[in-house]
């Protein structure tokens, strides 16, 4: 099987209260996700972003078993989620950054041992998986401090162990470098590319935190509404919604007439006219330099890439529509496993 995620015309619709009146009200269904069609193939990196009350956490929970579907039919792993939600715990991990799935006041070392149990991990397996973690995330200093005593980075490095000592096949994140520092957030950055690139895990990540999606992910998916709107690569999505690359030239004196290039036109002018910016459109960055240089003298020049956060913040302004399901909570392992 190639796929292990499989969507096809995935909803989810919840009953809502609004005011029809001074005292009364009525009740009206949401489609908090609906009709999302989603195939993640063995191995493949995806981030699913959206805004608030889109409609991410609700599909992470129906591809989860946590949530049963209004409608629409889905297969993780080639399981029913919410049918065969027991075996299919066994095979997927969860990270959820404002949820924990360590137990508060016992060592980090003995939470992996206890969940080693849970899932009936052979201890070789376990103990080759959690050296492997322990090297990569730089566990051992603080292995047998109780998990309430470690700072957010800490804990976070222990989420994302407990989630892979059981060997998964698809780990879904949701937001797991919320509130990290920057140090904190490289080292899970680069131990998620290193897992993304061994290839033996399909990640699934939903975050805010775009710089997490450009370093991790070559696919992007984004809804709004409950509804994909794009799926594609980062590239695609920059070409889709008209995002260029800008060439910021200086100038050693300001031109008393800035110039109007065919094919890249000057978004501003900063620096007291000493520095002008364009977007490239068909023009290319050697031609927009090549038309300054023969006007005037160039001091520097530098090409910036597109934003891809400029580019979802234009997603995003659209208005929801009324009744909008905001977000809902994070699944947790107790959700997934039934464990205390």
């Amino acid at each position: 099987m190639s796929d292990v995620i499989e969507a096809r015309g995935l909803r989810k619709d919840f009953t809502v209260r609004v005011k029809a009146g001074r005292l009364r009200r009525t009740r009206k269904v949401v489609a908090a996700v609906d009709g999302v069609d989603l195939v993640v193939a063995r191995g493949e990196m995806v981030g699913y972003i959206g805004p608030n009350g889109a409609g991410k956490s609700t599909t992470l929970k129906m591809l989860t078993g946590v949530l049963m579907p209004s409608g629409g039919d889905v297969r993780v792993c080639g399981l029913t989620p919410v049918a065969q939600r027991t075996r299919l715990a066994l095979r997927i991990g969860v990270v959820f950054g404002q949820r924990s799935q360590l137990w508060w006041d016992l060592p980090l070392r003995d939470s992996f041992d206890l969940l080693r149990h849970i899932y009936r991990v052979p201890p070789v397996e376990h103990a080759a998986r959690l050296r492997r973690c322990r090297s990569l995330l730089d566990l051992d200093e603080f292995l047998d401090t109780p998990v309430r005593q470690l700072s957010l980075g800490q804990r976070m490095r222990g989420e994302l162990t407990a989630a892979l000592l059981h060997g998964p096949e698809v780990l879904f994140l949701d937001e797991p470098t919320i509130g990290l520092d920057l140090v904190s957030k490289q080292a899970v950055r680069e131990f998620l590319g290193e897992l993304g690139r061994a290839g033996d895990t399909t990640l699934v990540l939903t975050t805010h935190d775009l710089a997490d999606i450009e370093r991790l992910c070559r696919r992007l998916v984004v809804i709004d509404h409950g509804q994909v709107v794009h799926d594609g690569d980062i590239e695609a999505l920059h070409a889709r919604y008209g995002s260029r690359r800008l060439v910021v030239v200086d100038l050693d004196e300001p031109l008393a007439d800035p110039p109007a290039l065919p094919g890249a036109p000057m978004r501003r002018i900063e620096a007291d006219g000493r520095r002008l910016v364009f977007e490239l459109e068909s023009a290319t960055a050697g031609e927009v330099v090549a038309r300054l240089a023969g006007l005037t003298t160039l001091r520097d020049i530098a090409i910036v890439e597109p934003d891809i956060e400029d580019v979802v913040r234009r997603l995003y302004q659209t208005p929801a529509p009324p009744g909008a399901i905001p977000s809902q909570a994070p699944v947790t392992r107790a959700d997934l496993t039934g464990a205390p």
